[in-house]
């Protein structure tokens, strides 16, 4: 056992010196490996804290992910009702913007998830009535609703009567999300967006 001490590093002897200078440069690499490494306790450690602060990001990640998908979803509702506003002043016509599972005609029921269009009447006026589609919207993506208070909302071209109705996005799928957007169409046909918070999606 060489043991690396400095009098046999310093022995006359060639072959001892070289058998003790062989171990010592050993000695120094392993020493040099154990100072740059990490020992199996830091590398537990580390991963544990980096499994603790995986934990704490992934719900906030998850909040941020669902609140992008409803607003954009209200986003959609406040600009179809704003493009029906708009097109029944520039019509002078009643602009309709109903719930539609075929993107063409009106359903009656189902929810605004199913998708929704902008419809117009076709001018002259014809028996039955026929319509123009000026916008169509798929919806909201699978697992999120949109519950409203009426299936379809008139906007009028003197700008007031328009039906008035509130419209809440929510996620129902895979569980109740914890927050939700909530969409109001005032008399005049102006439409807002509104966070809350109430956890629920019926």
């Amino acid at each position: 056992n060489w043991g690396g001490s400095p009098a046999l590093c310093q022995s006359q002897d060639l072959l001892v010196h070289q058998k003790v200078t062989r171990h010592c440069a050993f000695q120094a690499r392993q020493s040099i490996m154990a100072e740059k490494g990490f020992s199996l306790v830091e590398v537990l450690t580390a991963v544990a804290i980096l499994g603790v602060l995986m934990g704490l990001a992934a719900p906030s990640f998850s909040e941020i992910s669902l609140g992008s998908r409803l607003t954009d979803t209200a986003n959609s509702l406040v600009s179809s009702a704003a493009q029906g506003r708009s097109e029944a002043i520039k019509r002078n016509a009643v602009v309709t913007m109903c719930m539609s599972a075929d993107s063409s005609t009106c359903a009656t029921s189902g929810g605004w998830q199913q998708g929704w269009i902008l419809r117009a009447p076709v001018v002259p006026a014809t028996s039955p009535p026929t319509f123009v589609i000026l916008y169509k919207d798929a919806g909201p993506p699978a697992g999120f609703k949109v519950n409203g208070s009426v299936n379809s909302i008139d906007f009028n071209p003197v700008g007031v009567g328009t039906t008035q109705a509130t419209l809440t996005v929510c996620r129902n799928l895979p569980t109740v999300a914890s927050q939700e957007r909530i969409v109001s169409v005032s008399a005049t046909g102006k439409a807002a967006t509104t966070k809350t918070t109430t956890g629920t999606c019926p």
